[in-house]
């Protein structure tokens, strides 16, 4: 779908469905909102910073292919468990709004503009800030700003993290030598290997999400020649979306399905995911929810609801009503169905509160997935049995999902468990 701007007037659906992707404008007044925040901390002294970076990297889509590339250091000491975490959304689950936002608020970014092809011949400071990226641990650098942040606005986002002060970067260095992942360090002198080859192999060597996005945002992963600073927002629904496919193609589709009907749940940061697995071949659908009061649905008196479905053959399209909110539950399922080795249709029912706090990014919906699919699930001989019992928890009646789900127009009449094979 392109939506031209300045052609739209906001609305509940059109909000709901854009994300801050700014479709009706340059600016989102959703967003700005919550953009000026003001720091604790106060001015940073001088022009510049020294610690240890996360490491963490943020990659800008205003102007694509033009792009500023910003390494991420702390603005005050922080130690080394704290600076790691600081940037790893992996790792977030259970912690409060306020702590996450603590983090991004003490993490200043030096920012450089690049064309995003730099990536194929990278320049001596582009090849250090990839060293980083490559560090087992947090590493010390230096960065030289051109101007001293004064005022602390944090920046909020659907896809990525909040994000904290910026100032153009003058100098970025290495205070010493870091210890990097060998892993990491083979793929990226893989000049050859494509970039969909790398994530599978770093992500089987256990190197998380959170880093492989980092990794691709800064142009490391694929055929040399090809490789482009990829935009942090795109990074991380790349990750999500190549990953799970690759195993949903070339493993899940080949396992026998599940035997019962299997119902998780989870919730976390105002987000209440239901995750229905039904023992038929592989198809998936999200249905999302936006109570009255949520972020992007803060001027409406009813729910906003939002869907995109996948049959066995996948998309051939973007999930655009979803975006990144599809793609992250979808690999936290084929997770799952990686572990059991097993196949099933999966329908996920998510409900986002009402008190419009502000997003921290598509993480939450990936690691809330991933959370209710480590449980033991409520196991049910029948669809009927599962419905009724997914009805009394769910606060928006389910009629109004069905009229939402074109899965369910499928199968939701059928009685026996053999109809779902």
């Amino acid at each position: 779908m392109k939506v031209e701007l300045n052609t739209l007037t906001p609305s509940p659906q059109v909000c709901v469905k854009c994300k801050g992707r700014l479709w009706c404008g340059p600016k989102c007044f959703i967003l700005e909102r919550f953009e000026k925040k003001q720091s604790s901390i106060g001015k940073i002294k001088g022009n510049s910073v020294q610690g240890p970076s996360p490491p963490g990297v943020f990659v800008s889509w205003s102007g694509y292919p033009k792009v500023t590339l910003s390494p991420m250091a702390p603005l005050q000491p922080i130690n080394e468990n704290d600076s790691w975490l600081s940037d790893d959304t992996d790792k977030w689950f259970g912690l409060g709004a306020d702590k996450i936002i603590s983090f991004r608020e003490s993490l200043v970014r030096g920012s450089m503009p690049l064309e995003v092809n730099m990536a194929a011949d990278p320049s001596y400071q582009l090849l250090e800030v990839q060293q980083a990226l490559m560090a087992k641990k947090p590493v010390e650098v230096q960065m030289q700003l051109r101007q001293s942040p004064s005022s602390r606005s944090l920046s909020f986002s659907d896809f990525h993290p909040p994000m904290g002060p910026q100032a153009d970067l003058k100098k970025f260095s290495l205070i010493e030598n870091p210890s990097t992942n060998p892993k990491i360090e083979k793929v990226f002198s893989d000049t050859d290997a494509k970039a969909l080859e790398g994530m599978v192999e770093l992500y089987h060597s256990g190197v998380g999400v959170s880093q492989l996005h980092k990794l691709l945002s800064a142009g490391m992963l694929g055929v040399k020649k090809k490789r482009k600073l990829t935009p942090t927002r795109w990074s991380i629904t790349a990750i999500d979306s190549n990953v799970s496919e690759y195993f949903i193609d070339e493993k899940i589709k080949y396992f026998p399905a599940i035997d019962d009907v299997r119902l998780f749940a989870s919730n976390y940061l105002e987000n209440y995911y239901y995750v229905l697995l039904l023992p038929r071949k592989w198809s998936y659908e999200l249905l999302e929810a936006w109570k009255p009061g949520a972020m992007w649905n803060a001027n409406s008196n009813e729910p906003t609801f939002m869907a995109d479905y996948e049959n066995y053959d996948g998309r051939s399209s973007y999930a655009q009503n979803t975006a990144g909110g599809y793609y992250a539950p979808r690999l936290a399922i084929a997770e799952y169905l990686m572990r059991i080795q097993r196949q099933s249709t999966a329908i996920v029912f998510r409900e986002i509160g009402d008190s419009g706090t502000p997003s921290l990014g598509v993480f939450k919906c990936r690691e809330t997935v991933r959370d209710a699919l480590k449980k033991n699930p409520l196991s049910f001989n029948s669809l009927d049995l599962a419905m009724k019992y997914l009805g009394s928890k769910l606060t928006i009646p389910l009629k109004y999902w069905f009229k939402t789900s074109v899965l369910f127009d499928e199968f939701r009449h059928q009685k026996r468990l053999t109809d779902f094979r």
